[in-house]
């Protein structure tokens, strides 16, 4: 059938799971590229808008996505069907009365080269653009939020606490620490490799850091950093970690939990040990989840915009390039291949 007038047909390659995956890490076998069309104009009467995918973000929780679940926060992705997850876009034809083209926005998209979304939901209007628009994937994005309301929502910092990150290096440690440190902090961080532990020490300012995997015991290196305990804990991986936290956390010490990485490729969680402490030392924890969070998001941009364009804060990318390439930009979260917040380019048009 013949488009309408002024419709235009443009190929649209995609990202789609190809099946579930319940236990150990995803494989790019897993996911596969398929190319379809699009066309370039949003239908009429539907309030949806069209986008073009400038930048895609990888997180881990995407790892939660790609098994059937149940009772999660985050629903399954389908088998067969576009992944999706937080992404940078520009408006190329809007239905919507909130959107006009030539917008830029940030949010939920789809794994592919252009989206029709209906309705926008959890989208973002991109106002400020004397930064990278890469950093709405990360920094100005859904990691930056996240690191904002867990460390000074939640953790409640004072000037001198001592804190831990986990996942230090990756796209919310790196911030976490970095608050941290602004607000007069001492911060170490652990990470996996030496060069990660040289970057949060030389980068990131963190005033120590430590490779996990080449300690023989994590509760033994957290006693030499935190010879007094811990005050504040920003908890991203879980498992050994968390349990040795635990047992070095001080008296009314806080802990934030927004990801626990190291039980994501698990059939079954490992279990902690060490709960009972949460009482003995009074322990505030508290799980979140950023998007109950974002109507914070322009008091946050406040405050971090002028420090992130006066150079006070810091962020590193892990940038890979075109739709083909982010199965195994994803997939290489779990392997530790990434240095800083991992996504994909896209386009910069």
């Amino acid at each position: 059938m013949a488009k309408p007038s002024g419709e235009v047909e443009v190929p649209n390659k995609q990202v789609i799971l190809k099946h579930h995956v319940v236990d150990g890490i995803p494989q790019e076998s897993d996911m596969e590229l398929r190319l379809t069309t699009i066309t370039l104009k949003a239908p009429s009467g539907s309030a949806s808008i069209l986008l073009k995918n400038l930048y895609l973000s990888c997180d881990p929780y995407m790892r939660l996505r790609m098994r059937h679940i149940q009772g999660s926060y985050a629903d399954s992705f389908v088998p067969g069907e576009v992944l999706y997850g937080y992404g940078v876009s520009r408006v190329v034809d809007s239905d919507h009365p909130d959107y006009k083209i030539g917008d830029l926005v940030w949010g939920i998209t789809k794994w592919e080269e252009y989206s029709l979304i209906k309705p926008p939901w959890q989208l973002f209007k991109i106002e400020d653009t004397d930064v990278p628009l890469s950093y709405y994937t990360g920094i100005l994005g859904m990691p930056g939020m996240t690191a904002y309301v867990g460390f000074h929502g939640i953790c409640s910092p004072k000037e001198g606490d001592k804190v831990f990150v986990s996942a230090a290096s990756g796209a919310v440690g790196q911030l976490v620490g970095q608050f941290a440190k602004l607000l007069g902090c001492y911060v170490v961080g652990s990470a996996g490799s030496n060069d990660k532990v040289e970057l949060l020490k030389t980068k990131f300012g963190f005033d120590d850091a430590f490779n996990y995997k080449g300690e023989e015991s994590i509760d033994a290196a957290l006693k030499r950093y935190f010879p007094e305990g811990i005050d504040i804990y920003f908890e991203n991986v879980g498992g050994k970690t968390l349990d040795a936290v635990l047992a070095n956390m001080k008296v009314h010490g806080r802990i934030a939990a927004c990801g626990m990485i190291s039980q994501y490729n698990l059939r079954e969680p490992e279990g902690v040990h060490n709960l009972m402490l949460l009482i003995a030392k009074r322990i505030r924890f508290e799980g979140f989840i950023v998007f109950d969070h974002y109507d914070k998001y322009p008091e946050f941009l406040k405050k971090v915009l002028g420090p992130i364009k006066e150079g006070k804060i810091i962020y590193l990318e892990d940038i890979a390039e075109g739709l083909e390439s982010a199965p195994a930009a994803l997939v290489g979260l779990f392997y530790g291949r990434n240095v800083g917040k991992q996504l994909v380019r896209l386009s910069t048009d």
